[in-house]
């Protein structure tokens, strides 16, 4: 059997990712089908355990069909003759969202690379604020949202004055950050020791070992952690969007259209569809990244 050279395996890249896609394919329909047969085979008024309802009920008021919720994509969101269809609202919605993170994933890669570049530089760095970093991740998003938003609010410049979207931008960099840092911090400790000592031995500065060494060897660990920042980027600005009612984004739909829950049973699940298409973008997105890195991604290490 004849085998693929290293080139041509970098070219067409490894089969586990092929097989990673057609795996993710899979689950979504087993998703999708397990769907419909839990609907067809489960109780209307759910499975129910003393007082605790553990399983959801399968009314078409509560879990409707698939098709009903794809066929209302392509109807008008509401009844006004000049209402644009559904898909277009939630992707309106979406890329707004998407803006947004983009700035949040932006400011906290930003911030979680230059902490994870102080904690490897300086020891006493890594003592003194990965414990804070750690801790920062147990305060909740609803909690801080609004307080972030009436302190940005009494942020004036001249002409600059704190938007609410920024706030969102700001909540979202406060997830992102902390697994960049962590993977950050975690790659560019990656090199082995006698690499390390080699570069000593040449007498060559910290710079030109983090560009030439560590920065290379990080690689594999800050994919990883890209790639759970930008999905955390879009938690972060989706849930931020319900918390200071940002209107323009995905979250703020979500919140309106569950009120139509009741008589339009199809609507509310439009703006979850976009929520889950906007994190596939930002993974997708960095996942283009991975593929100009290609040659660094030894032995990939997930975040």
């Amino acid at each position: 059997m004849t085998q693929l050279s290293p080139a041509h395996r970098a070219r067409f890249g490894p089969p586990a990712q092929w097989g990673g896609a057609v795996f993710g394919v899979l689950g979504v329909l087993a998703l999708a089908l397990g769907w419909e047969l839990y609907k067809f085979l489960g109780p209307a008024d759910g499975v129910v355990i003393g007082t605790l309802t553990v399983l959801p009920r399968t009314s078409d008021l509560a879990m409707p069909h698939l098709w009903v919720m794809l066929a209302r994509l392509f109807e008008p969101e509401t009844g006004a003759t000049v209402a644009v269809p559904l898909w277009q609202a939630v992707a309106s919605a979406s890329l707004f969202t998407l803006g947004i993170a983009s700035v949040g994933w932006l400011v906290g890669v930003t911030v979680g690379m230059v902490l994870a570049l102080l904690m490897q530089r300086f020891r006493l760095v890594e003592s003194a604020i990965l414990p804070w970093i750690i801790l920062s991740q147990t305060v909740p998003l609803i909690a801080i949202a609004p307080l972030v938003r009436r302190w940005g609010a009494q942020i004036n410049f001249g002409d600059f004055s704190w938007e609410s979207w920024m706030s969102v931008a700001l909540i979202a960099s406060y997830l992102a950050f902390f697994p960049v840092s962590i993977g950050a911090l975690r790659g560019l400790e990656a090199p082995d020791a006698n690499h390390v000592d080699l570069m000593h031995c040449y007498s060559v500065g910290w710079w030109k070992t983090l560009w030439r060494l560590r920065l290379p060897a990080s690689v594999g660990y800050l994919l990883p952690a890209l790639r759970l920042a930008a999905v955390s980027a879009v938690i972060g600005s989706v849930v931020a969007e319900v918390s200071i009612g940002l209107r323009g984004g995905i979250g703020r739909l979500i919140v309106e259209y569950a009120g139509s829950s009741g008589g339009d049973p199809g609507k509310p699940w439009a703006p979850i569809f976009g929520s889950i298409l906007v994190g596939l973008v930002a993974a997708g997105f960095v996942g283009l990244i991975g593929l100009f890195l290609r040659r660094f991604r030894r032995g990939e290490s997930p975040a």
